[in-house]
């Protein structure tokens, strides 16, 4: 018998740099507000989303927010299932970069197995 009540799992998979538009303010939005509501909800950083875990980011030369303090704000929130595609940080030379926050670089192969995972996914 499946609980309708049971709350949904929500998987965000960010995948614009945060220079690039709002798309990568809006997927933290959606992150931070669902773990106000205490969703279980991972984030996955993927393609130019790589570059949001960068640290000290000039938003301002490119008239963006910077983005620093909402990153921070994910575990406070209780968004504590971060990840990051190997292959994108690789991609664009991050690979040995120091990152901004703790996340899980998994392999092309657990991607898939991470998203099957989640009940509803929402790519940004």
């Amino acid at each position: 018998m499946h609980d309708s009540s049971a709350k949904k799992s929500l998987l965000i998979i960010s995948r614009q740099a945060p220079w690039a538009g709002p798309s990568a303010r809006e997927a933290l939005d959606i992150a931070l507000a669902g773990g106000a509501f205490d969703l279980p909800i991972g984030v996955l950083f993927l393609d130019d989303g790589v570059f949001q875990l960068l640290p000290a980011q000039h938003a301002g030369a490119v008239q963006q927010k910077d983005l620093s303090a909402n990153l921070q704000a994910l575990p406070l929130f209780g968004v504590e299932s971060l990840y990051a595609a190997r292959r994108s940080l690789e991609e664009r030379g991050l690979s040995a970069a120091p990152l901004s926050l703790t996340v899980e670089c998994l392999e092309d192969a657990a991607l898939s197995v991470l998203i099957d995972r989640y009940d509803q996914v929402i790519t940004l």
